[in-house]
Parts: C-alpha cells; structure tokens; sequence
C-alpha cells in the first residue's frame, strides 16, 4: 500500500532533511487541499506527522486534526508528541484511525504494552527511527531524532510483540527527507526476521523505481512525503508502480 505523509508545523506543511528542524522545506499547498487530492487519487488512507507535537507535546496541533477530520471523511493514522491515555482517546474520538507512537515506547514500555492489549494493533502503530552503525546496529533514536536510546530496533519488536504488536513504521534516519532511495537491505531483513510484522517503510523515496524496489522488499507499505509534494511523480503513479511490482 501507498501510504501519503504529511508534516506540520504550525498547521503549514514542511518537510525536513533527516528529521533537523533547523533543515526543513516549507510548502505553500493548504493541508485540505492536499489531503483531498490524495484521496481523489486513490489513497485509502494518509501519514500525518505533528512536528509541533513532536518536539512538545503540549503544543500538539490537535485543532488541525480536528477541522481535518469534521470536514471529511479522510482515513488518517496520526503521530507527534502522543504520551498519554487522554490523547489517544481524544484522537480516536475525532475520527482517527490509528495513532503512532514513538519514543514512548522506550521511555514508558509498560504503558505501550497496556494500550496495546486494549485497544489492538490494529490501531495502534509503533514508530521506530533508527540509526545504523558500521557494525549494522541498528539503534533507535527518540525525542525527535535528537538522543539515542542504546536500544536495538530488534529487541524492541521481539518485547512488544508479545503484546499484540502489528503494525511497525520505521525509518532509517539517514534517508528521511533525501530522496535518495531507500533502505533496501534493512527492510529485507526486517522482513525475514519477524514475518508476523506488518512494516511500514519510511525515507528516501525518490523514484518509481524506489517503490518497486521496495515492494520487492516484502514490506506491506510505503510512506511517501516529499516526492509527491515536490511532484516527481503522481499518487495515482506511484499506485500502479505498487500494484504491478
């Protein structure tokens, strides 16, 4: 599956190279327009990022989401700055269909684990960004890309999958916002390794190509931003490059 994204800051939409606020690209296109034509084109459904949430949690844009949501009926899955039982209950309430949840899977485990098991992978989705040393470690990093938590992508996929774990976003850090292709092998070994994993792939498309490269991957979806917002090709091509691969 094809899988738009969208980052906000300050309701306006950015793109940022490797996750640097301070190395972000910011687009004149309205937030409802854009979703509306993604949708026209065939998305089932739309990766919208709350940077302000993100980098602080009190400053989530949860008014955005919510004129988004009233007006429509767009099938978002939401991440940013998620930390408590109130904000997915207040995102679930607006219409969203799943939320994302990042480094509060590191920093509060046992709280992740609960959702998990009551509300059901199905709507849950844990995002991990990550960083790959010279030795193939591939450790995730937190609190907007900024710290490193000394944590293994690997180890954290075997500790929530007991919990009901499905749906796994992951980023290779190096990639995001670059359009310069991307990481093939992580995902081919991801897959391999844990195959009751639904994975979303994120960073670095740039190309058709890239698509058919990684749907040969076996990974499930593609997370898409700045190469449809920059037009190097449409949704609608992107679609059918996912389907004939």
């Amino acid at each position: 599956m094809i899988i738009p994204s969208v980052d906000l800051i300050n309701g306006k939409i950015v793109r940022l190279y490797q996750g640097k606020y301070n190395c972000k690209t910011s687009y004149e296109d309205d937030i409802y327009d854009v979703l509306s034509n993604y949708y026209s084109q065939g998305s089932s459904i739309v990766h919208l990022v709350d940077l302000d949430g993100a980098l602080n949690p009190k400053r989530k844009q949860i008014h955005i989401i919510e004129t988004l949501l009233s007006n429509s009926n767009f099938n978002i899955q939401v991440g940013g700055g998620i930390r408590t039982r109130q904000d997915i209950e207040l995102l679930f309430s607006l219409g969203v269909k799943r939320v994302v949840i990042g480094s509060l899977a590191i920093y509060d485990s046992i709280t992740v684990k609960t959702w998990l098991k009551e509300y059901g992978g199905d709507a849950i989705i844990l995002a991990f960004d990550i960083r790959i040393n010279n030795h193939e470690y591939k450790e995730v990093v937190v609190d907007a890309w900024k710290k490193f938590s000394g944590v293994s992508l690997e180890k954290l996929i075997d500790e929530f999958s007991s919990c009901g774990l499905k749906y796994v976003l992951c980023t290779d850090i190096s990639r995001d916002g670059t359009l310069l292709g991307p990481n093939i092998n992580l995902y081919k070994d991801l897959v391999k390794s844990f195959s009751h994993i639904s994975f979303q792939s994120s960073g670095g498309i740039g190309s058709l190509n890239d698509i058919t490269s990684i749907k040969q991957s076996g990974v499930e979806s593609i997370i898409i931003g700045r190469a449809l917002l920059e037009k190097k090709f449409s949704l609608i091509e992107a679609i059918q490059c996912w389907q004939n691969g």
